[in-house]
This record gives C-alpha cells, structure tokens and sequence, in this order.
C-alpha cells in the first residue's frame, strides 16, 4: 500500500487518504472507525494506534458535518471532519443513536 492509504483497523478495506480533496483522512468512509494517530489534527505523533469508534455527529460553525471519535485503548476523544465519500447512511445511524438510546429512561421524559 502506498504512503497515501491505509487498511481500516475494524472492517479491513483500503482506504485511500487522498480521496475527495483530503490528506489527513484518518477513518474508513465504509465503517466509519479511525486509528489513534493523532494527537493534534494531521500531526500522526500519537503513540498510541488503538482503534477508535465513532461516537457521534456535530455541525460546526459553518455548517460542516463532524464525527466524534473516542479511542478503545485510551479514552481519548476526538473530532474528524467528514469526507465526501463517507457512508452516509452510517453517519445518519449515528447521528440518530442518541434518539434510539435516550442517556434518560423515558419514563422521565413525560
């Protein structure tokens, strides 16, 4: 595999970084899940290299669409922009995963 591309560490597909006008594409646009490279956005020094899950989905300032990520080695979370190519129906899952799993009983609700 080319410096440029990775295997995902959850489903196993090659995942091209430079795709859709990114370089630091650090999750599968299939699954969703990253690696713990980071410990700044793009800087690859992390030591770590757990798998990390996606969480959820925000909106920045601005508009654009963003996962959180928190890694199953080490807890750390973090925030990746959304590439063109991700899975939208995935992003959709996650975004809705709250409303699936409310963090209180619903009988609290009414």
């Amino acid at each position: 595999m080319a410096d440029d591309s990775f295997r995902c560490v959850k489903c196993k597909q090659h995942v091209d970084t430079l795709s859709f006008g990114t370089t630091q594409r650090n999750h599968c646009p299939q699954c969703l899940w990253s690696r713990h490279v980071d410990n700044f956005p793009g800087d690859r020094k992390a030591a770590c290299g757990g798998p990390m899950e996606p969480l959820a989905v925000f909106v920045a300032q601005g508009g654009e669409w963003m996962l959180i990520h928190r890694c199953k080695s080490c807890g750390v979370l973090h925030e990746n922009r959304i590439a063109g190519d991700d899975s939208v129906m995935l992003l959709l899952a996650v975004a809705a995963k709250p409303l699936a799993n409310p963090p209180v009983p619903m009988e609290f609700l009414s």
